[in-house]
C-alpha cells in the first residue's frame, strides 16, 4: 500500500524547449546480441519490445550506431517506421566496435560524419532529433569535435545535441559552440559520482539521462531497495528506477531490456509513489566503488 506521505514528480520533460517526452523512456542497447554485438537471439521478441514500448506511451528511445553495431537502429526502423507522431529517437556517435563488449573511442570529425550519415540512413530520418557525443576522444582535440557538432546542427542534420560521460567543465566548453540539451552519464542510487553534473544540468535546463541506472552488484543497495519495495509489492529494480524519477525532475530514464515482460515491469516503476521517508532511506544508500 502506498504511503500517505507519498511524493509526486513530473511525468514529462521538454528537451530543448520543443520536444516533450515521457520521463520513462527506453534504452535500445540490449535488443542486440550478447556483448551488444550482432543480432538478437530472438529477433521477433526484439521487435515486440519496441512495438510494446510505443504502446505503453513511451515516446523517447535512446540508441547508438555502436549498438550491434548498427543493429539497434535497424531494428527500431523495422519495428516502428513510419514513426508515430511525437516519438523522439535519440542516437549517439563516437564509439566504434571491434568485437563483443569492446568499445574503442573515435570522435574524429571525419568518422563522426560517416557515423551520423549511417544513423540517418538506418533510422530513415533526414534529421536526428537528439544526437549525442558518445564519448570525448582523448586523441582528438575536443574543439574539433565540438566544431563538427556545431556544423551539422547548422546544416539541419541534427535538431538538438547532447553529451555523454562529461564533466561540468566539458559541458561548459561545449556550450560555447551550441546549446547542450542533455547529458548522459552513468548514475544510479548507489553510483553518484556525477552528482555535480546532475545539479549543473538542472540549473541549465538540461536533461540528465542516467545510463546503467540499476547497479545489481551492490548487495547493500539491493537490500535497501528490497526493503522499500516490500511496501509497494515492487522489485529492487523498480524502486531504483522510481528513486531516479523522484530524485531530480530533469532525469530521463532509459532502462533497457530484450523482453516484453521486463519492459512492462520497468514501466511500472513510474507508478511507485515513494514517500519522503523512503527517499531519505534511499538517499543514504552506500555508494558503490567509483
Amino acid at each position: 500500500m502506498a504511503d500517505a506521505t507519498a511524493t509526486t514528480f513530473e511525468k514529462n520533460y521538454t528537451l530543448g524547449g520543443d520536444l516533450t517526452v515521457n520521463r520513462m523512456g527506453f534504452g535500445a542497447m540490449r535488443i542486440t546480441g550478447e556483448g551488444i554485438w550482432g543480432p538478437p537471439k530472438d529477433h521477433d521478441e526484439a521487435i515486440r519490445v519496441l512495438q510494446r514500448t510505443v504502446e505503453l506511451g513511451i515516446n523517447f528511445i535512446d540508441t547508438a550506431d555502436s549498438y550491434g553495431p548498427n543493429v539497434s537502429e535497424e531494428l527500431i526502423a523495422e519495428a516502428l517506421y513510419p514513426y508515430p507522431k511525437g516519438l523522439v529517437i535519440a542516437t549517439k556517435g563516437g564509439l566504434t566496435r571491434t568485437g563483443p563488449n569492446v568499445w574503442p573511442i573515435n570522435a574524429d570529425p571525419d568518422y563522426l560524419q560517416r557515423a551520423l550519415e549511417g544513423s540517418m540512413k538506418r533510422l530513415k530520418q533526414d534529421r536526428i532529433d537528439l544526437y549525442q557525443l558518445h564519448r570525448v576522444d582523448p586523441n582528438v582535440p575536443y574543439e574539433k569535435t565540438l566544431e563538427f557538432l556545431q556544423r551539422v546542427q547548422e546544416e539541419g542534420l541534427v535538431r538538438h545535441i547532447g553529451l555523454s560521460e562529461v564533466t561540468v567543465d566539458q559541458i561548459k566548453k561545449a556550450q560555447e559552440y551550441f546549446e547542450v540539451v542533455s547529458v548522459q552519464n552513468k548514475y544510479s542510487v548507489d553510483f553518484r559520482k556525477w552528482e555535480e553534473e546532475l545539479v549543473y544540468c538542472r540549473e541549465q535546463n538540461m536533461a540528465f539521462i542516467p545510463w546503467n541506472p540499476i547497479n545489481a552488484g551492490n548487495v547493500g543497495a539491493v537490500e535497501t531497495l528490497q526493503q522499500v519495495g516490500r511496501k509497494y509489492n515492487a522489485t529492487a529494480h523498480q524502486v531504483a528506477l522510481s528513486w531516479l524519477l523522484h530524485h531530480a525532475a530533469n532525469i530521463l530514464l532509459i532502462p533497457g531490456t530484450s523482453k516484453v515482460k521486463h519492459l512492462e515491469e520497468n514501466y511500472k516503476a513510474a507508478s511507485i509513489p515513494l514517500s519522503d521517508e523512503d527517499m531519505k532511506l534511499l538517499d543514504k544508500v552506500k555508494q558503490a566503488a567509483k
